[in-house]
């Protein structure tokens, strides 16, 4: 057989060596890229180096020492979440997992580890001991490895879900990231159980608004809000209270946009900070710098509690919408501001110096919009507590359609974000807005709530509450640790359930909240006592904390008080900014009808058949085309 036909003309030959020519450079070529968003390497093969880096705009360390960092970015077309693991100090392997709320058990993992001789990657679980096992559905996908002079990392990336049963689902809302280093080869994976390696827990919103932030006006400033050189207390858990005085005379303002300000070296150490407006009616607060659980704080520091600024580890910069700023200084505005720094320090490291802080841009240039905080949920009091052992109490306050019917301007309001608010016992919260008895959006929630992790979020939507419309905030409680009852109120071992919404147009509803009717609540106690056999109350000479205190508890009396605030009228707290009430009738109030509730959208993973999966892991060979 020849190759070539000795009639061939020399344009028919030019043309097939041009054809074959063209055709290797395509395979050239895309043998040297890699689309982020390809099927998943299966088992056994090696990844290709990305020739052109994925962008991974969000930061966080992981561990107190910095030794490793985590960085992130997120594909809502494609619903996937892009992950990279920076490792100083690599040794013989890293877990990276999720959980419910940190646990090393029952976890969704993915490890890399090494048998002495070769490296691997897989997704794999724990089990309710916290035996390690690699998942039969291997869904993470590893994009690239690479050792350099800075140390080792790793580049994968997963679907939100998956449709396993064994994996977590990736939501809007807190993530309980749990790490963990290999000191030792393991010859199987089998072989690790979590309990017998370091760990930790850090949180983290994965999830974030996917619009570009817009640019600051030409004359906006700036105003530090930051501690005093501190010496970083040698305790693991320290909140930092430092009252902090406007300039004088400083006329309105509006912030614009804010962001952190931590000192170098501290950035595993500064774990979150709230910036507070004192109560403009205080004509002067006493220039404290100390503990904020110290008997030497001044009591009237507890009347500085509005919220103008919240970071937490791993946020980003905060903006305002193009067309409204928040309130910062004038004749309306308190002259004082107390920033709140949590120092988490489980190293006990010792003589650390940190003036970490806020920095808040302002413009006196005002937008056309002032925007407002409003307080939707539960009012603080003892009328709504949480039964003692359980799992999944549910708590819901309610912003009626009086109330916003009677404060709200004809074309409504915009919420832009919101800060999610409980104490210990809080595990989830959400709001949503009804429009005519159905549920027409989701305004935020997390359902893997943390008192330790709150922050200001931006939504990624809008959402415009008009007058007649119902705002419900469901809480969720675990109180299987405690004896007695959880009762509503300020103390850290109290309950709250509050969501800060930030909106504008300003309006003057400050406060949207409810709670049941206080006699209501009497006819549950004298129930509950004569069915219990003992006498029924004496109301009004016992405090309702103490009743709840006396009662036996069982699951009979814990489901009669879940059914009381499922269905009993309640009182409303519709305040003006002035704490007064706006004019109407506000007590024993029916609750807002639900007929409808909203569906969750389902993920691309539940369209149909599921793609068939590799149950090997995927051999690893670093790119070492760095290293020096």
């Amino acid at each position: 057989m020849r190759l070539f036909n000795k009639n061939l003309r020399l344009q028919d030959v030019t043309l097939m060596y041009l054809t074959v020519l063209a055709t290797l450079v395509v395979i050239l070529v895309a043998s040297y890229q890699v689309d982020p968003a390809a099927s998943p390497s299966r088992g056994g093969s090696t990844p290709t180096s990305t020739s052109t880096p994925v962008q991974l705009p969000y930061h966080m360390p992981l561990d107190p020492r910095g030794h490793l960092h985590l960085s992130w970015n997120i594909s809502y077309p494609l619903q996937e979440l892009y992950l990279e693991v920076r490792c100083s100090e690599m040794k013989h392997g890293l877990v990276l997992g999720m959980s419910d709320r940190g646990e090393l058990t029952n976890a969704d993992l993915v490890v890399l580890w090494d048998d002495g001789h070769q490296s691997f990657f897989g997704d794999a679980w724990s089990d309710s001991q916290g035996h390690v096992s690699l998942d039969s559905q291997q869904d993470y996908q590893l994009m690239d490895t690479r050792q350099t002079p800075e140390g080792f990392s790793l580049l994968f990336k997963r679907p939100f879900s998956t449709c396993d049963p064994r994996d977590y689902i990736i939501e809007e809302g807190t993530v309980h990231l749990i790490y963990g280093v290999l000191d030792q080869p393991i010859r199987s994976l089998q072989q690790l159980n979590l309990s017998q390696i370091e760990t930790g827990v850090q949180r983290a919103l994965l999830l974030r608004p996917d619009t570009p932030p817009p640019s600051l006006p030409q004359d906006v400033q700036t105003l530090e809000v930051r501690t005093p050189d501190v010496t970083i207390p040698t305790q693991e858990t320290t909140y930092w209270c430092h009252i902090f005085q406007l300039p004088p005379n400083m006329p309105k303002n509006h912030i614009v946009m804010y962001e952190s300000v931590v000192t170098p070296g501290n950035e595993a150490i500064v774990h979150h900070m709230e910036v507070f407006e004192c109560s403009p009616e205080m004509s002067t607060v006493p220039q404290y710098s100390g503990s904020c659980d110290s008997k030497m704080k001044p009591a009237s520091l507890n009347y500085c509690r509005h919220v103008l600024a919240a970071w937490a580890m791993g946020a980003k910069s905060f903006y305002y919408p193009t067309d409204a700023g928040l309130p910062l200084g004038g004749p309306a505005s308190s002259r004082f501001l107390r920033l709140e720094v949590h120092y988490h320090n489980p190293l006990l490291i010792s003589g650390r110096k940190d003036n970490s802080g806020v920095r808040l841009y302002h413009t006196p240039s005002l937008r056309r919009y002032d925007a407002g905080i409003m307080e939707l949920g539960l009012v603080y009091t003892p009328v709504m507590a949480i039964p003692p052992r359980e799992q999944n109490f549910h708590l819901t306050g309610f912003c009626t359609s009086k109330c916003t019917q009677t404060a709200l301007p004809p074309g409504g309001i915009n919420i832009f974000a919101s800060q999610l608010h409980t104490h210990l016992a809080g595990r989830g919260v959400r709001t949503v807005l009804v429009r005519g008895g159905r549920e027409v959006k989701v305004v935020q929630e997390d359902k893997h709530f943390s008192t330790h992790y709150q922050i200001i979020r931006m939504l990624r939507k809008m959402v415009t509450v008009l007058p007649g419309d119902v705002l419900l905030t469901k809480c969720t409680y675990n109180t299987e640790d405690r004896s007695q009852p959880t009762v509503g109120g300020f103390g850290i071992m109290e309950e709250m359930c509050v969501n800060y919404v930030h909106y504008y147009p300003r309006t003057q509803l400050e406060l949207c909240k409810s709670n049941i009717d206080p006699g209501y609540l009497q006819k549950y106690f004298s129930f509950i006592n004569r069915f219990q056999g003992g006498d029924a109350c004496s109301c009004g000479q016992t405090s309702v904390t103490d009743q709840f205190s006396t009662l036996s508890w069982d699951s009979f009396s814990g489901e009669v008080l879940n059914s009381l605030y499922s269905t009993a009228p309640i009182s409303m707290a519709c305040n003006q900014s002035s704490a007064k009430l706006f004019p109407g009738d506000w007590e024993r109030q029916e609750l807002p009808v639900v007929t409808s509730q909203l569906q969750r959208p389902r993920y691309p993973c539940e369209g149909g058949k599921l793609p068939s999966q590799s149950s090997e892991p995927t051999v690893v060979q670093p790119d070492r085309g760095e290293e020096v």
